[in-house]
């Protein structure tokens, strides 16, 4: 994490990114049910892979950045909603 990138930074903007997955996906939860640590594939949220192309989709229009289906750092990046998180607020534009 770089050094404006703060634990605040990232715990400040769960919620949003929470949102952003529910209803991006229409997902029948709360935003605030979502485990920031838990894993978004299997066992956790249960994503597949056409909810992560859905979720990057919302995502570069919402912060203005691509989230790229050829990034090896994918499996990192959408690992949880933590993770996603901490990715977007490094890397968003608005």
């Amino acid at each position: 994490m770089s050094a404006s990138l703060s634990p605040e930074t990232v715990e400040a903007l769960l919620p949003e990114v929470a949102e952003l997955i529910v209803n991006a996906l229409n997902l029948e939860m709360a935003p605030a049910e979502i485990e920031p640590d838990a894993p978004l594939f299997g066992e956790g949220l249960g994503l597949d892979s056409i909810d992560v192309l859905e979720v990057a989709l919302v995502v570069s229009k919402r912060y203005g950045f691509q989230l790229r289906s050829d990034n090896e750092d994918n499996v990192r990046i959408f690992a949880s909603l933590r993770a996603l998180t901490a990715h977007i607020a490094a890397q968003r534009s608005k």
